[in-house]
């Protein structure tokens, strides 16, 4: 009987909650374990529109960020339900998980990184002039890092900009991080831990105003992934018809093979069941930027699930593994919209390139990966298996007037002199035929430390953290939308957006233009 198999899912399904939170109380239940459909306790909860149920499995630790079977999170299902109170709730939990996961995680991380040094810079600019960089400066040395940033996001339609340093000093007894705000002459200084003491203030502290939950609710559900499961790479081409050879080209002095990568596939899902007709009006009568600015070649697919109510489905049915639902499920039937962009990407890999990215890049980019979406973004596609060699140039054309480009040079400083950072000799002579040995630098420990003449303040954050990252883009490009129609009515070609970046052991550059 269901009762038995899952006890914590057949109480949430009957809003038992007094009873559900005496059995959580036991530690003697799985709160991740999936049901027959694919959900855990608290996706099922969620889905029911059960706030009770909801309520309690949060107090007991039930994670908010898993995403079910269809790829759609727990807030994201909150959202459809329609209800304010549900969505705010689930939206303080997840925030909350998220906090303690970057406390818990970045000490970590800076202790892998302890025998690697460099300096980075990365900067995501999208139409010159029209919308500002996003730049990112970030030296690392031993357990020590900073992060330099001048965008801070955007609020009422306008671009918050700044400068802003970002410090994460690792040692024995634990982590520092400091926010530097050069413009007030501020440091805010915090600990990097959690004793349970402090749990109840970081919780309260993540409660989301009444906007930001009203804005969810009255916006379409939008979830965006990169789908590599068909991709397929392979080597390009050079030279006319019967004398063609594998490419190879000079990147930053590196010899670099290039290869396609074909069968990249941008899927985007927008979800509506829980707007008004007005919502949905206004939903639809304004063209997303992918549909009227970059001009995606892209599929749609629209469809509906079957107009069944929930109580069209018994505890029985649900719990049952071998019953067929026939295309019913629980909750608000969906209405979903769903976008297929295709795209071939062109990697440039050098075998003999003296860093790794499995062991010196990518441990960063999971750094910056905890709190920043950009990172997260180009850490997916760079974790792909790739071919083998350091990918010194990447470029993907997102949209048909706009160019990713990601290009690593200048590696240790190599071809351009840097401040604060010493090169230092490489040791031992290198074979013909064998890869270079690795290059070394120091970064004055300087960079680490604010300017004396700051004033240090206790924990606080000078700008309040954001989750706008897809109404970033969003904006971005309709902004630059308005200056495209305006100063290029004749349809050029624009590589809009290109990533040039700078690696060194010890200076690292990555920049986006």
């Amino acid at each position: 009987m269901a009762e038995e198999a899952f006890p914590l899912h057949y109480l949430v399904w009957n809003n038992q909650y007094q009873e559900l939170d005496r059995e959580l109380q036991k530690k003697q239940h799985d709160t991740g374990r999936l049901d027959p459909r694919g959900r855990t306790p608290l996706e099922l909860s969620v889905c029911l529109g059960h706030l009770e149920s909801t309520r309690v499995l949060l107090r007991h630790n039930a994670d908010p960020t898993q995403s079910n079977a269809q790829g759609w999170t727990v807030l994201q299902e909150a959202v459809s339900t329609g209800d304010p109170e549900l969505v705010q709730l689930v939206l303080q939990y997840r925030d909350f998980r998220r906090a303690t996961e970057r406390l818990s995680g970045i000490p970590e991380l800076l202790s892998k990184l302890r025998q690697l040094s460099f300096c980075l810079n990365y900067s995501v600019p999208l139409v010159s002039k029209v919308c500002p960089s996003d730049v990112y400066r970030v030296w690392k040395s031993g357990s020590c890092l900073r992060v330099d940033t001048t965008l801070l996001g955007f609020e009422h339609m306008t671009w918050l900009k700044g400068r802003r340093s970002y410090i994460f000093k690792g040692g024995e007894s634990g982590a520092m991080v400091m926010e530097v705000d050069h413009e007030k002459q501020v440091v805010y200084t915090e600990p990097l831990s959690l004793s349970p003491r402090d749990t109840p203030s970081l919780l309260a502290a993540m409660l989301p105003s009444q906007e930001n939950t009203a804005q969810r609710i009255t916006s379409p559900i939008v979830s965006t992934h990169l789908n590599t499961r068909n991709i397929a790479f392979e080597r390009n081409k050079s030279g006319i018809w019967g004398w063609r050879s594998e490419k190879t080209e000079a990147v930053s002095g590196y010899e670099a093979k290039v290869y396609s990568a074909n069968n990249v596939e941008l899927v985007t899902r927008s979800r509506t069941e829980h707007l008004s007709d007005q919502d949905k009006s206004r939903s639809k009568g304004c063209r997303t930027p992918l549909q009227s600015f970059l001009g995606i070649a892209e599929h749609q697919v629209s469809q509906c699930a079957s107009p069944h109510k929930p109580t069209a489905i018994t505890a029985e049915e649900y719990f049952d593994a071998e019953f067929n639902l026939n295309g019913r499920d629980i909750g608000r039937p969906v209405e979903l919209t769903s976008k297929v962009q295709r795209f071939k990407a062109t990697l440039w890999l050098s075998e003999v390139h003296p860093l790794s990215l499995a062991e010196q890049v990518t441990p960063i980019i999971d750094l910056m990966a905890i709190s920043n979406a950009h990172f997260a973004k180009l850490r997916d596609f760079i974790t792909l298996r790739l071919p083998p060699g350091f990918p010194v140039k990447i470029e993907i054309p997102l949209f048909h007037v706009l160019n990713a480009r990601v290009t690593f040079s200048n590696l240790c400083g190599c071809d351009e002199p840097v401040s604060s950072v010493t090169v230092l000799s490489p040791q031992g002579a290198t074979e013909a035929g064998q890869a270079p040995p690795p290059l070394q630098c120091e970064v004055d420990p300087s960079v680490f430390e604010p300017p004396p003449e700051y004033t240090t303040l206790g924990p606080g954050r000078s700008e309040p953290m954001r989750d706008e990252d897809d109404n970033l883009l969003q904006f971005a490009i309709q902004q630059s939308n308005r200056i495209y129609h305006i100063v290029c009515p004749s349809h050029k070609i624009f590589h809009a957006l290109s990533r040039t970046s700078k690696l060194c052991s010890d200076r690292l550059a990555v920049r986006h233009f």
